[in-house]
Formats: C-alpha cells, sequence, structure tokens
C-alpha cells in the first residue's frame, strides 16, 4: 500500500513541518521507495534465519561504576574564564 501526499502532509502537520510541494512530493516518493524494498525484503525466505540484534557480536566494554572521590572545588574553577563565591560564573541568559 503506497504512502499518499495526503498521508505525508498529515504527518508533517503532527511534526509541526512546513513542506514545499515540491518536499511533499519527494517525501513521498522517497517513502514509497522504502516500503517497496520492505516487500522485496519480505519476499525473502527467513524461517532458518535466528533473529539478531545486531550482525555482529556484541558484548559489554563499559567498567563497573565505582565511586571516586570528585575534582576538588579550586581545581575545578582554576581553568574557568570567571567564577563568583565558588562557582563558575556565567553570562546571564533571559
Amino acid at each position: 500500500m503506497p504512502i499518499t501526499t495526503a498521508e505525508v502532509e498529515h504527518v508533517a502537520l503532527l511534526a509541526r513541518l512546513k513542506l514545499t510541494p515540491e518536499e511533499k512530493a519527494a517525501y513521498t516518493g522517497q517513502l514509497n521507495a522504502i516500503l517497496e524494498y520492505m516487500d522485496k525484503l519480505n519476499a525473502l525466505d527467513t524461517t532458518d534465519v535466528e533473529p539478531t540484534a545486531h550482525v555482529l557480536p556484541l558484548r559489554n566494554v563499559f567498567r563497573d561504576d565505582v565511586a571516586r572521590p570528585g575534582l576538588p572545588r579550586e581545581k575545578a574553577l582554576a581553568g574557568a574564564p570567571a567564577a563568583s563565591e565558588g562557582q563558575f560564573k556565567v553570562p546571564r541568559v533571559v
């Protein structure tokens, strides 16, 4: 079932996007090309293919979390362009 321009307009409205007619036509074509490719993939026999989350075997390479003492305030503020009362001083944003 192909994507229509009306469906692209609906999604653009939900995403608060303002699309030109050329962009609507381009996105409609691109989304339909993706769906056509998915139809080709759906036609493949995958009954003997084991489901995977990733094509390569992965393992978590993160180290365990270990509590350590933090950086002393004086060292943290040493490289700051401006500090006031032991805190970073930044321009006001209003």
